[in-house]
């Protein structure tokens, strides 16, 4: 049974997935690798519907490991992966308001993700809020990690 991280960009999927297993699968690099692209690149070329086929192939696999995994940010887009998801016992929506979430992606220069720069703040609010009812929905442990760092995150989840 794979230990599924899921929220917004943002909330800590990919440094808490790596503290907690330094083996973790980050499942938009698997994606890339497997594409020979950047989702970006292949969401430009191939459109939503194709990329999100190939997620929920690449999530469909995931889930058979015993492994920690950071899903992407719209995972929970595709109702396909909502339910796939749910047939996971081990689904830990990491959970913050949608400020500091805003503040930590200005903030992260190393990771300049393309939602964010090609959406106003006032779209990224709207897909926030439409996302995490879906998060909620398919989570079997909500973490509100607005006022946590990444070891007490670490500390609730163990």
């Amino acid at each position: 049974m794979a230990k599924v991280l899921l929220g917004f960009m943002g909330a800590g999927k990919s440094t808490i997935a790596r503290r907690l297993d330094p083996d973790y699968l980050d499942m938009d690099a698997l994606i890339e690798e497997g594409l020979g692209m950047s989702i970006a690149d292949f969401f430009a070329e191939n459109g939503e519907e194709v990329f999100r086929q190939v997620e929920s192939e690449v999530l469909a696999d995931l889930l058979k490991t015993d492994r920690v995994v950071s899903t992407g940010g719209g995972v929970v887009i595709s109702q396909r992966n909502r339910d796939l998801i749910k047939t996971n016992p081990d689904n830990i929506y990491l959970k913050a308001d949608f400020e500091t979430l805003y503040q930590r992606i200005a903030a992260d220069k190393g990771n300049q993700r393309p939602l964010f720069l090609n959406k106003s703040k006032k779209e990224l609010a709207s897909i926030f809020q439409e996302r995490q009812a879906w998060y909620e929905e398919v989570a079997s442990r909500v973490l509100d990690v607005t006022k946590l760092s990444p070891e007490e995150i670490i500390e609730e989840l163990r």
